[in-house]
């Protein structure tokens, strides 16, 4: 019973970890643009202001979207090939675990041999509710000559209200870096 407690316990901490720092991203594009004549690049500013999170946090993600284009070769432009947007949604999630295999004591009415009967006594069971919110990450790339969506990738993940500043930049990062994974399409490029 021991080996299958912290069997149980290792289980559930891998799976809070893994459900934690993951990030599920999802991208699609135009198959008609030429991803290869994209090198420079800027924000489209509209669509910044538009975005509905602190000014500190889309500093976040403009210092990490920046940080992942210059590492992969292009350069920021006041006369860009592709202008970059984002916006964000979040929302509750709510997280309901049924412990139907843990003991505990405590107090409460009766039990099998004497329903009537008030006190303290052994019990099993219960279950714990747990809220945490789902963020997106929506990062979009136009054309700036034609003024065209051409890429778009989503990233959905867990954000926990992050009081650590540091593991706040860290989160926002691994969004990004996942995000810009999927940019370009490789799938486009090699058919060229």
């Amino acid at each position: 019973m021991k080996n299958f407690k912290l069997f149980a316990l290792a289980t559930l901490a891998v799976m809070l970890f893994a459900s934690c720092s993951s990030v599920r991203v999802i991208a699609d594009y135009d198959q008609r643009a030429d991803f290869r004549t994209y090198r420079t690049f800027a924000y489209y500013k509209t669509g910044i202001d538009r975005a509905q999170i602190s000014d500190l946090d889309k500093k976040r993600i403009l210092r990490a979207i920046d940080n992942e284009m210059v590492n992969r070769g292009f350069t920021k432009s006041q006369q860009p090939d592709i202008l970059i947007s984002i916006f964000t949604k979040e929302r509750e999630q709510v997280d309901v675990y049924n412990n139907n295999w843990g003991w505990g004591w405590g107090w409460g009415w009766g039990g099998f041999y004497n329903p009537w009967l008030w006190g303290p006594g052994w019990g099993w069971g219960g279950s714990n509710v747990s809220t945490r919110t789902e963020g997106s990450l929506y990062i979009d790339f136009i054309d700036a000559r034609s003024k065209e969506l051409v890429w778009q990738g989503r990233g959905v993940g867990t954000l926990n209200n992050i009081k650590n500043i540091e593991k706040k930049e860290k989160r926002i990062k691994e969004f990004v870096s996942e995000i810009l994974e999927e940019y370009p399409p490789e799938n486009r490029i090699a058919a060229n």
